[in-house]
């Protein structure tokens, strides 16, 4: 419904709902359609739900240069066998995230609690009501549009068992083999279940980062992020935050705001075998390796994995991420410089 609504804004679009069928019609002789096309920009709303949806967008792209196309999909323009042509070279992605930090005034939001217990879809956040039927319903929905009509997945039960299975591990690491136990699923499937919620953006996978220099870090074991917070407290039962939940909660919200970046560096995670971690690493290039630290509450910092980080990795900005609304400054933790930046100034923060 977002990126549907933010196509509506659009000065002078075109807007076509590829779900409805007389759409589907109009479009069946792509060439003699876009040659009708009078407008500068033409919307495609669920363009995924076309028979052959690549062929319409490269004719676009190659025929209509002067045309500007926006597609708009439940998953990425790759996600399915539909799409055979990977249109190289004529396509750009956007990747919208949930409500950020820095966006709830805009919204009217009054916390930041509010906005970890019921995520940062609207549709959810603004309710007057906590409405626990939401976010069952969006998954169902999920399931339908996303998942067995583009990738042809028939188990509904194993399918979403492994989904709320990845809810409630959201921010650990990735547990196969209990995911297979708690689902009744053969691991293979568990797996294929997996990079289906990747390729939907339902799930991050964030690899372990290491540049070889230490024997003891950890190169495997990659850590699971579900893409929104309401839905982790809704697998997780949580009705009211507690403290022990704030600070897992906002390492979430700081992904997507990593996520949202312009041209942001592959986003990982650090560990080595004395359990020593840095919530995520930004590797921009050989010279700079940006930490990043993510606590509720300044107090609470304790640099002993960013500094085990820098005794192999010594170059790069030191970020320490906070609830606090405060402003961006400085200090030295034992000796690092330590950038500190409440978790609305983020972004900002790091354009910078």
């Amino acid at each position: 419904m977002g990126k549907t609504t933010l196509c509506r804004d659009l000065p002078g679009a075109l807007l076509l709902n590829c779900d409805l069928p007389e759409v589907a019609e109009q479009l069946a002789e792509p060439a003699r359609f876009l040659k009708s096309v009078t407008a500068d920009i033409l919307v495609l709303d669920e363009e995924h739900q076309l028979a052959d949806p690549s062929r319409l967008l490269k004719l676009a792209a190659d025929e209509f240069p002067h045309l500007k196309v926006v597609a708009t999909g439940s998953s990425t323009l790759a996600a399915t066998e539909k799409f055979s042509d990977s249109l190289t070279g004529r396509k750009r992605h956007v990747h919208l995230v949930p409500v950020l930090a820095e966006e709830l005034q805009a919204f009217g939001v009054p916390s930041l609690d509010l906005r970890l217990l019921r995520g940062g879809l609207p549709q959810a956040l603004l309710a007057a009501e906590h409405d626990r039927g939401f976010y069952a319903e969006w998954l169902d929905s999920y399931f339908a549009r996303d998942v067995r009509e583009l990738f042809r997945v028939e188990k509904r039960g194993g399918f979403l068992a492994v989904l709320e299975a990845l809810l409630r591990q959201s921010g650990g690491q990735l547990e196969v083999a209990s995911m297979s136990r708690v689902a009744g699923l053969a691991r293979t499937t568990v797996m294929t279940y997996l990079d289906v919620m990747e390729t939907t953006h339902v799930l991050t996978r964030l690899r372990p980062y290491s540049g070889g220099v230490n024997d003891r870090e950890l190169v495997q074991a990659p850590k699971a992020f579900a893409f929104d917070s309401g839905f982790v407290c809704h697998a997780r039962g949580v009705r009211e935050l507690r403290a022990d939940d704030r600070g897992p909660l906002l390492e979430h919200l700081v992904l997507e705001t990593l996520q949202s970046l312009p041209d942001a560096p592959r986003i990982h995670y650090w560990r080595d075998k004395s359990k020593r971690e840095v919530d995520f690493v930004l590797p921009f290039d050989r010279d700079r390796v940006d930490a990043i630290e993510v606590k509720w509450s300044g107090d609470a910092f304790e640099p002993r994995g960013l500094r085990a980080f820098r005794d192999s990795y010594p170059n790069g900005r030191n970020w320490l991420v906070t609830a606090q609304t405060l402003p961006a400054h400085t200090r030295e933790v034992s000796g690092l410089e330590v950038s500190c930046v409440g978790i609305e100034g983020l972004r900002e923060a790091l354009a910078a």
